[in-house]
């Protein structure tokens, strides 16, 4: 007799054998209402013990949220199904849902919470740490007895509950007795790691889908290559490494944002602490991973989040180089520019930056006339020299997009709408407080030579996109890296000085940062403020994984006909489908009109000659007629895709047989 068949015996026994019309009514009560008895020995903790009771409560919802977490992760390795769902004869006392079976959430937080309350010594010392064990056991009970679990499930959930309770009393007690010698930095190492766990959770619970940034460059990642049509390939060599390893899925390709976006706060923390104090580098550090314009590339992997780090990391080598002299430091500057680079072509604006502050400071002038500065710039150089060998072999099409995008063909014009749209836009995601206070800071700090290394590494970046905002429309992201020396210069004048600050004034600085906070908040669960889909910034990264599951259905009858091919006119569907359709195909986009992209440079699917295709779109819209000629017969389908009740997007999806060829249009935008 194996495993499995004493699972089965047990469960069969206790949700049969042991059948009573008292246990009918007390499980199934158990396993819904036990949190009831939870919460008021919380209660009763409080009342007989405020100051010493809320550890072991934080401790409690903490060890609860992990293992919840935890539980549903493991779940989906073993993927069990429910006795509910696989066994005959049994007896169901509640519904039965299709989520799996092993290990049981229920017996897992019961666990972790009574684990974790019996902290407390006053639960410790009475006999209530029994009744809580036997609350705890009866919740496992009970699971089986309703139908829904198997004895093993509450097991393993009751292990896994108790082990996660260990783990997050141990790091209290570690951190406690750090905390009374290193106060700063053990704050510092408890926020972020908080915020990445916070993160992992977020990115691993779907909540939001790939964003068709994210999804064009796992589609990047899937052709490596030395650079590309819009950007270096550092994004596709990051998304490869992480698909790598975790697998290809959204947590592989965005687990890179947590990294990244941890490693910026922890360089940022450094440099702070360098050029202030501890306080300064603590408050830099957590203001980065707070701040709506920063915080969403904590979890959203796109250019920005490596760059940010290359660009925090080639301030601090800079400043050590300045301030050693040190050869050694220069070299590790030229290799992180140069990856900067790579990354986001603006990184050449650090080059600016640097150029400005040497020049401007009469104590590091003298360094424009040693050689290390520019064997720096030279390394730099060479590490980007790939992108120009393979520009040179691609008709500089990224010098050409460029130049698009920064809309040099259209000259000198004036737009105060651009200029209105990017400078709002930098102080609501700056939040109001934060953005004028840190151009304050620079004001006050700009005679020292930190001071100065700070403002010349933000306003010029800050100012360049304002004035080219006066031009042309800008993105709110351009700028983006001028705010992190800002930080610190916010930090040092305001924060290391907060004793001596007028009441007004810490009040201002508090709101400012809890309204970021706020932000942010709402930035991750924007639903909640059930914004109309045109003004919700995250209806970007909704509703692809509904069509994605709408095109496998279609795909699936389609090769049934034979060979198809899948196709869109835009590189954000085209991406989306990409990834979210059954097999992750390789997917085409066509040119009808727009600007070049990516698609344009790799094989098209001219050569598909009598083969099936689908083709999709965003919004409603009649086939169009240069694509109507290239089949013998579409069949055109309306997709509208609801999320938590509302209309995001409408899709337009051709089922079309028998492809007879297409014009290739002729490329006039980049």
């Amino acid at each position: 007799m194996n495993l499995p068949e004493i699972d089965t015996i047990i469960f069969r026994f206790v949700n049969v054998s042991i059948q009573n019309s008292f246990f009918d009514v007390a499980m199934p009560f158990i396993s819904r209402y036990y949190f009831l008895f939870i919460l008021v020995t919380m209660a009763w903790l409080i009342s007989k013990d405020k100051k010493n009771a809320l550890i072991p409560i934080f401790l409690t919802i903490v060890s609860m949220l992990l293992t919840d977490w935890g539980s549903n992760l493991v779940k989906h390795i073993f993927e069990r199904i429910r006795p509910c769902n696989s066994l005959e004869n049994i007896r169901l006392l509640v519904g039965c849902t299709g989520s799996f079976s092993m290990p049981s959430n229920h017996a897992a937080n019961s666990s972790a919470i009574i684990f974790a309350l019996s902290y407390h010594r006053s639960i410790q010392r009475t006999f209530l740490k029994w009744i809580l064990i036997a609350i705890a056991f009866l919740v496992g009970l009970s699971r089986v007895y309703i139908g829904v679990h198997y004895p093993s499930d509450v097991i393993a959930g009751a292990l896994i509950g108790i082990l996660i309770s260990l783990i997050v009393i141990f790091c209290y007690k570690k951190l406690s007795a750090r905390y009374k010698s290193k106060p700063y930095s053990t704050l510092f190492i408890s926020f972020l790691a908080a915020i990445s766990l916070f993160r992992i959770y977020f990115i691993s619970s779907g909540i939001v889908d790939l964003s068709p940034d994210e999804a064009q460059y796992w589609e990047w990642s899937r052709r490596l290559d030395l650079s590309y049509y819009s950007k270096g390939p550092m994004i596709a060599y990051l998304i490869a490494l992480g698909t790598a390893v975790f697998g290809d899925n959204v947590f592989g390709i965005r687990v890179m944002a947590v990294v990244f976006s941890t490693l910026s706060s922890i360089v940022l923390y450094i440099l702070g602490k360098k050029l202030y104090n501890e306080r300064t580098g603590l408050i830099a550090g957590i203001l980065m991973q707070v701040v709506p314009l920063y915080s969403v590339y904590g979890v959203i992997f796109t250019i920005d989040s490596p760059f940010i780090f290359f660009w925090i990391l080639s301030l601090f080598l800079f400043w050590k180089a300045i301030e050693n002299n040190s050869s050694a430091y220069w070299i590790y500057l030229g290799l992180s520019t140069g990856a900067g680079l790579l990354t986001k072509y603006t990184m050449a604006l650090f080059f600016t930056c640097a150029l400005i502050f040497l020049l401007t400071s009469k104590q590091h002038r003298r360094l424009l006339f040693s050689k290390w500065p520019y064997i720096s710039l030279v390394l730099s150089a060479i590490i980007f020299s790939p992108v120009i060998y393979w520009n040179a072999a691609n008709d500089w099409v990224t010098f050409k997009h460029t130049a698009g995008q920064t809309h040099i063909a259209e000259g000198l014009q004036w737009s105060i709408k651009t200029f209105g749209e990017f400078l709002g836009s930098q102080i609501l995601l700056a939040t109001p407080v934060i953005f004028v206070l840190m151009f304050y800071s620079f004001y006050k700090l700009k005679t020292d030579t930190k001071g100065k290394f700070l403002l010349c590494f933000s306003v010029p970046v800050i100012l360049f996109f304002i004035l080219k905002s006066i031009q042309a429309k800008v993105q709110s992201n351009w700028a983006l890296t001028g705010y992190a020396s800002g930080f610190i210069a916010f930090s040092a004048y305001f924060i290391t000085r907060w004793e001596t600050l007028k009441n007004s004034l810490k009040w201002t600085i508090i709101a400012g940062a809890a309204l970021a906070v706020l932000f942010t908040a709402f930035a991750h669960y924007s639903q909640v403020l059930k914004l109309p889909v045109k003004l919700d910034p995250s209806s970007r990264i909704i509703g692809w994984k509904e069509l994605g599951k709408e095109v496998s259905v279609i795909s699936e009858e389609l090769s049934k006909k034979g060979d198809f091919f899948i196709f869109s006119d835009r590189y954000q569907v085209t991406s989306e489908l990409a990834f979210y359709v059954k097999g992750r195909p390789v997917t085409y986009c066509i040119n009808l009109g727009r600007r070049m992209n990516q698609y344009d440079l790799w094989p098209g699917f001219e050569n598909f000659i009598h083969s099936n295709a689908i083709f999709v779109t965003i919004d409603e819209i009649a086939m169009p007629d240069a694509l109507l000629k290239g089949f013998a017969k579409c069949e055109k389908k309306l997709l509208t895709v609801n999320v938590k009740g509302r209309a995001i997007r409408k899709y337009t999806i051709f089922a079309c047989n028998d492809f007879k060829g297409i014009q290739k249009q002729r490329i006039t935008s980049y």
